[in-house]
């Protein structure tokens, strides 16, 4: 299994569990080390994280796909939206999976073969407050944690977005 994804901390925690259960896992954390992964070995599952720091791995999917077509490639993203999942499959992922992840519905998500009953993407629509919160956290890192910045580009009073961003990520 390749497990493609910037999150150090998620990696080695996902990594582990999947060791625990009986895979080989490779871990990649950096977007220029795909390439040399895909090459030394053959995958059965590639999880894929949508971003890697700022860049979008949508268009490695084809490559990805090319180079190991019997593998099967999961997306994984801290932003699902409903374009990103049709953009993701289109390129030819299996599913896309929403952060936070566990190790069963990656399991789940790998054990959904084609031809089962469960072939069609299962798409669990987001909460109000868990696409607010998303939206909130995307904005905050893209004004480089400033939140006055990130209060006027969200149209919303400093203070109300502080209060916000106090509170507990919604699930």
């Amino acid at each position: 299994m390749l497990l493609i994804d910037d999150d150090l901390v998620f990696t080695r925690v996902l990594g582990s569990a999947l060791e625990r259960r009986g895979y080989a896992v490779r871990v990649v954390n950096e977007e220029a080390d795909i390439t040399t992964a895909v090459a030394e070995s053959d995958y059965t599952c590639i999880l894929l994280d949508l971003m890697l720091g700022e860049v979008s791995t949508i268009g490695r999917i084809g490559l990805l796909c090319e180079h190991q077509p019997q593998a099967r490639l999961i997306m994984l993203t801290g932003y699902a939206s409903i374009p990103a999942t049709v953009q993701a499959i289109r390129a030819g992922a299996h599913n896309l999976l929403a952060k936070p992840v566990g190790v069963r519905e990656v399991l789940a998500a790998m054990e959904d073969l084609p031809g089962d009953e469960g072939d069609a993407l299962e798409v669990r629509p987001l909460g109000l407050r868990r696409i607010e919160w998303e939206q909130i956290q995307r904005v905050l890192t893209e004004q480089g944690g400033n939140i006055s910045a990130a209060a006027r580009a969200l149209g919303m009073h400093r203070r109300s977005l502080q209060r916000k961003l106090e509170k507990k990520a919604p699930r």
